[in-house]
């Protein structure tokens, strides 16, 4: 029996008591704040479940053996401790003295089901035009940042999107714990490695990107934007690398751009903020802003241009989409994501053999601006 194979039937014995939500595909992340304490997140609603551990010791060990496959031990010096299971469920573990109350954990699940664009339509998250204008932003390269709040559904977007680059680009991935599953033939995937318990051997997402830069890389892919490698991703956008995203906590896009900016600031490089600035309305073509709705939906709320800096010197955006009122079967009124009548300065952009579609866009749909 190999060592992984080994591993998820351990795992599985000890997380019987959770072993039914893990394997529950309504279910998307399983949260235990105690032994006798355990909710799970059920179609986008937080659920009390009657699941307990037997005792601390029991709990306990069922997180020390998760930790184990990656190295690490509830032993270590460690309060905050980032795991993941076989499959890919990705784990967050905190203890004693961050956590005032025992040891927590959540397990955030790895999707079994690929969600690809089609199916983010059927699920309302997208509307066609919205839909089809993705998909000519990918095609056409333009870098793309997806923000939003804590499971507002980034990564399914961002997954959603891969499966819409060629076949024939080299993706590297940079990830602070593994969640991507990009739907691309030539990918390689970094992830960020914590020091061991005297400090040595850490590699962080800044690392990665410089690392990532060596690897001759089509498109860079980072899975989500924390700190100092902002810069990094800035410079990788303005410096060849059309057609690279990520991912970004933020609640709107112009909030996004100071959250880069502020996250850029975090580097050891001092730079001037004019020219910081300018380097991120450089970088950013689109913002794609995803939230969470009351009752659970994941939506997309925008999808907004990155305009160049205005004459004082402060970020300017276009809104192309935005929720907006319009009549219901019912005769009432509905929220739709629709085209704000604005055009777009990508259509004069695009490569020789999205032409034909261009053409259609700027005549009809989205009235992008064809000269560019």
């Amino acid at each position: 029996m190999s060592t992984a194979s080994l591993f998820a039937k351990t795992i599985d014995h000890y997380l019987a008591p959770i072993r039914s939500y893990l394997a529950d595909e309504s279910v998307s992340e399983v949260m235990v704040n105690g032994p006798e304490e355990i909710y799970v997140e059920r179609d986008g609603e937080l659920v009390k479940t009657p699941a307990v551990f037997d005792d601390t010791e029991t709990y306990h060990a069922a997180i020390n053996n998760i930790l184990q496959f990656t190295g690490k031990s509830l032993a270590d010096d460690e309060a905050l401790v980032d795991a993941r299971l076989p499959d890919g469920s990705r784990v967050h573990v905190a203890k004693s003295p961050c956590a005032r109350h025992g040891t927590v954990m959540s397990i955030r699940k790895f999707a079994k089901s690929m969600l690809d664009l089609d199916w983010l339509m059927e699920l309302g998250t997208l509307t066609p035009e919205a839909r089809e204008f993705l998909e000519v932003a990918v095609t056409a390269e333009r870098n793309i940042l997806v923000a939003g709040g804590t499971s507002s559904g980034k990564t399914s977007l961002l997954n959603a999107l891969s499966a819409l680059i060629p076949r024939d680009q080299r993706l590297v991935v940079i990830e602070d714990s593994a969640e991507l599953q990009l739907q691309q033939d030539h990918v390689i995937s970094l992830e960020s490695k914590a020091a061991d318990r005297f400090g040595r051997g850490a590699v962080g997402i800044r690392e990665l990107f410089r690392s990532s830069l060596r690897l001759r890389p089509d498109r860079i892919i980072i899975g989500e934007v924390r700190g100092g490698e902002a810069l990094e991703m800035i410079q990788a956008m303005t410096s060849g690398h059309g057609g690279s995203m990520g991912t970004l906590h933020a609640n709107a896009p112009l909030d996004a751009l100071n959250r880069l900016e502020t996250m850029a600031l975090m580097s050891e490089v001092e730079l001037p903020l004019s020219a910081l600035r300018s380097q991120v309305s450089s970088a950013i073509d689109l913002i794609v802003q995803m939230s969470r709705q009351i009752g659970g939906r994941r939506l997309v709320t925008q999808i907004t241009e990155v305009l160049p800096l205005g004459d004082h010197g402060y970020y300017q955006t276009r809104d192309l989409f935005a929720q907006q009122q319009v009549s219901d079967d019912a005769g009432g009124k509905a929220l739709w994501l629709s085209w704000t009548g604005e055009p777009s300065s990508m259509a004069g952009r695009l490569r020789s053999e999205e032409q034909a579609r261009v053409t259609r866009l700027t005549e009809g749909v989205f009235g992008l601006d064809g000269e560019g």
